[in-house]
């Protein structure tokens, strides 16, 4: 049994497809599959059921993964105490992102960061939350950037700011005529929405309740959602008039759109608008203390466009 092999049944068990769970160990499939059967051979035990289509894990594999997922956390970190005498901010940091929060705090970041320790460069993994916690419990990442509610055992979070939700909309749209604009003119319109597995397009739905599960007869406007695979992209599908949208004030106001402030426009939400919380967790574990300050000290510098620290 060696620490690789379990790597690879951890991650086999977060992916659910050797396809996948190979490409994220930067193995064949061959290899993957070669080893996670020899280590289900050594121990006398099927931790995978497997068909065409994916990967189920066994109940008795669920209770070895587990134990896995320990084991390469405490040798992540017989790693760090070994180097323990050395500088804390020498050596790459593993940073998770969340989709919906990457491309508006990374550009700023990084730049901030290789001015404030140019010896620690970031290496970034972007992915939904669900994959970012396991990838943080296997310690497959240092820290994760997600959006709260967030709880995990031995994880700590601290909040980097908070930023309000507004409606996002072609210039000419009707709505542009509202100064602030309520769930009676929301309803009226195609809502454009992430597609599923982004915690954000929960946030989005719980904003506006009715205009997700109001009914309109055939007599009514032709009531419907239209779905994008990113922000940048549902952006760009109001750009083009298919509908309006609520995005995260940072997203909205970014200086990456290339016709802000020609195509769209946006409107603050009436009355208590929603918001969301974007925080930096950690495990309890992870030695390098002085890595964790500094990545917070740089993401407090970054200038972000309708957050609030």
């Amino acid at each position: 049994m060696t620490l690789q092999e379990l790597r690879f049944i951890v991650t086999l068990a977060r992916e659910k497809h050797f396809g996948r769970a190979s490409a994220a160990c930067f193995v064949s499939q061959p290899t993957l599959s070669v080893a996670v059967k020899k280590l289900e051979d050594s121990l006398g035990i099927i931790l995978f059921e497997r068909n065409k289509n994916d990967v189920r894990v066994t109940p008795i594999g669920t209770k070895v993964i587990e134990q896995a997922r320990r084991v390469l956390e405490e040798a992540e970190l017989l790693k760090h105490v070994a180097q323990s005498d050395k500088d804390q901010l020498l050596g790459t940091f593993k940073l998770g992102v969340i989709y919906t929060v990457g491309p508006y705090i990374l550009p700023p970041l990084i730049k901030e960061l290789s001015r404030l320790a140019p010896t620690m460069p970031l290496e970034i993994r972007e992915d939904f939350t669900t994959n970012l916690r396991e990838k943080l419990r296997s310690g497959d990442v240092d820290a994760i950037i997600i959006s709260l509610p967030f709880t995990e055992p031995g994880v700590v979070t601290e909040l980097l700011y908070e930023e309000a939700f507004v409606v996002l909309m072609p210039e000419d749209h009707p709505l542009t005529r509202f100064k602030t604009i309520g769930e009676k003119e929301l309803i009226k319109y195609n809502m454009l929405l992430l597609e599923e597995r982004h915690c954000f397009r929960e946030q989005v739905i719980s904003s506006c309740p009715a205009c997700f599960t109001a009914v309109k007869s055939q007599d009514e406007h032709n009531w419907r959602t239209v779905e994008g695979s990113s922000l940048e992209t549902v952006r760009h599908m109001v750009a083009s008039g298919m509908g309006i949208t609520i995005l995260p004030m940072t997203a909205a106001s970014t200086d990456l759109c290339p016709y802000r402030d020609k195509f769209i426009t946006l409107r603050p939400l009436r009355g208590d608008a929603p918001s969301r919380a974007v925080a930096l967790a950690w495990r309890k574990t992870y030695p390098r203390k002085k890595a964790i300050e500094m990545m917070l000290k740089a993401i407090s510098s970054c200038a972000l466009p309708g957050a609030e620290k």
